[in-house]
């Protein structure tokens, strides 16, 4: 007896390989990565040190790298993350309407130049009307999509992660050697001057 292997043929328990569920979105779970959904499952990993600032960890991994340690088995991973948001500023109508010009000049700037490079008469004043224009544009989109907001954004800000510390982790059949470098690096301080 001959089983179909098409793609279409469906998986019944019963079947040979019927104890095993078939590979799929209902069907057997796979470890992440080899199944090219989710990250790459890596070595295991063990962390050599954990430091209060990024220059910190850098240093270490500077130092084997110095040493030639094999730095590519190596990862500096930062731990209780902390969004900052920093208010740059207050944001009304005619300061969206500035920025929205500056924003649209810069495309008005780009589509003169594709038309002025087709042009065959004066290409500088296609460029100051494409700058122009854009400005104009721009700034009214800005104006306009401020004033949308009803208030509710009133401000300006930039947003960064922050990392309460950083860990220096590397693969674990490198630990070892790394930790002999790393104690060389503390035992050995910069001579004192006399």
């Amino acid at each position: 007896m001959t089983t179909s292997s098409s793609p279409t043929s469906a998986w019944r328990p019963g079947m040979p390989g019927g104890d095993t569920l078939p590979s799929g979105p209902a069907g057997r779970p796979t470890t992440p990565g080899h199944d090219g959904h989710g990250p790459e499952a890596g070595p295991a990993t063990v962390t050599i040190g954990s430091y209060p600032d990024y220059p910190s960890a850098q240093r270490v991994v500077d130092h084997l790298a110095d040493n030639r340690f094999p730095v590519e088995h190596s990862a500096i991973v930062g731990t209780n993350l902390t969004l900052v948001e920093t208010v740059l500023g207050r944001m009304t109508t005619g300061r969206s309407a500035l920025l929205g010009a500056g924003t649209g000049a810069w495309f008005g700037l780009f589509i003169g130049l594709l038309f002025g490079i087709f042009t065959v008469g004066n290409w500088i004043t296609v460029i100051l009307v494409g700058l122009v224009i854009g400005a104009i544009w721009g700034a009214v989109f800005g104006a306009v999509a401020h004033a949308m907001t009803g208030g509710r954004r009133d401000f300006t800000s930039a947003s960064s992660l922050r990392a309460g510390q950083y860990a220096v982790t590397v693969d674990a059949q490198f630990a070892e050697q790394a930790r002999q470098l790393l104690g060389r690096m503390h035992m050995t301080a910069p001579p004192s001057a006399r």
